[in-house]
């Protein structure tokens, strides 16, 4: 453990910035909403609030070209190339919300039979510094999902403000490696101590700061994975749907994408990797035009089995929600999940 200045934790990114693309939370002064892209060590923001979109774009771009295939018709032979990012990538001041989305997925991606090379790839190239939220802002429900307010794993450094200065640990030989370069004073365990005075702090705010999402989601985990959940929850969540499939794209947990092929000017034909999200009508559309999730409810059904389902987070080992709040917020028909979660609890209490 270091302790850092305020004024010196800039030198952090710096030296990041040197090798890596940097990655970070920064407020938009146009639009007055915080965002999570490229940044410079001078404008990354560590006490921006969440950012609107979660940094999972990064490592899973929205549009990515995975493969290359050329067919000679004459040698009736496919040249094959897989395409991969060499980009090495810096996140810089990760929420933990966000980090705990991106170790779900991870066990997507690689944590079962199949392992994508191309997100494999992305990953081996990546540098995470993690920023604790010692304040929780108003959408936040992380203590009900077990993802925050402080990084437990996933991150090579984390940062955490206790005033003048920033403790920071180290949760990686990468991390290590990278900061014994500053020579930056060690910390004590009373630093550490300090900091988790401040989470348990942190924790203690949340009802008062905490006021726009609260998703008990334990009993209502138990409810989804069991089915006992009456078809007229899932017909009023349905019809709150217009299948915008903003709820999916601001997720830092969705996974689900769709894949082109597409021929280019030079006789190529390239693969490419795009999100595609539950919501839409055409998600489980067969070739034949059968489609086995029709109503609207069973969509809205099967997201949420994704997100609060024993099985998935027997899987992942996890719920599906990170408690970052994102889906109340774009949703027009509010059912994000914390009121997914108020409307099954009302009918169980019922």
């Amino acid at each position: 453990m270091y302790l850092v200045k305020k004024n010196d934790i800039k030198k952090i990114a710096k030296a990041l910035e040197e090798k890596y693309t940097l990655y970070g939370p920064y407020m938009d002064k146009e639009f007055g909403q915080c965002f999570f892209d490229k940044v410079t060590a001078d404008t990354v923001d560590l006490n921006a609030p969440i950012p609107t979109n979660p940094p999972k774009h990064v490592v899973f771009p929205h549009l990515e070209t995975i493969m290359q295939y050329k067919y000679d018709k004459n040698a009736r032979k496919a040249d094959i190339a897989m395409v991969f990012d060499d980009t090495p990538k810096a996140l810089f001041g990760l929420r933990s919300c966000d980090l705990t989305g991106l170790q779900c997925i991870d066990r997507f991606f690689l944590g079962q039979e199949f392992v994508d090379e191309v997100y494999r790839h992305h990953r081996s190239r990546m540098f995470i510094v993690a920023n604790t939220c010692v304040i929780p802002f108003k959408q936040c429900f992380c203590v009900c999902t077990d993802s925050g307010p402080a990084a437990q794993e996933g991150y090579d450094l984390n940062l955490t403000d206790l005033g003048d200065s920033y403790l920071v640990e180290v949760g990686s030989e990468k991390g290590k490696t990278f900061i014994e370069k500053f020579n930056f004073p060690q910390a004590t365990e009373e630093h550490l101590k300090q900091k988790q005075k401040l989470v348990e702090k942190s924790i203690t705010m949340f009802d008062d700061i905490a006021t726009e999402s609260k998703a008990w989601v334990s009993r209502v985990m138990n409810r989804v994975t069991t089915g006992f959940i009456k078809e007229e929850i899932w017909e009023y969540i349905g019809n709150q749907c217009i299948e915008c499939g903003a709820c999916s794209y601001v997720c830092p947990t969705c996974t689900c994408f769709n894949i082109n092929d597409a021929n280019t000017a030079a006789g190529n034909t390239e693969r490419l990797r795009t999100w595609d999200s539950c919501s839409y009508e055409g998600y489980s559309r067969m070739a034949g035009g059968h489609n086995p999730r029709k109503p609207i409810e069973d969509r809205r059904n099967k997201r949420f089995f994704c997100k609060l389902s024993y099985s998935q987070s027997k899987k992942y080992l996890r719920p599906g929600c990170v408690g970052c709040g994102r889906c109340a917020w774009v949703c027009p028909g509010d059912i994000g999940l914390p009121n997914v979660v108020t409307y099954i609890r009302r009918e169980i209490h019922e």
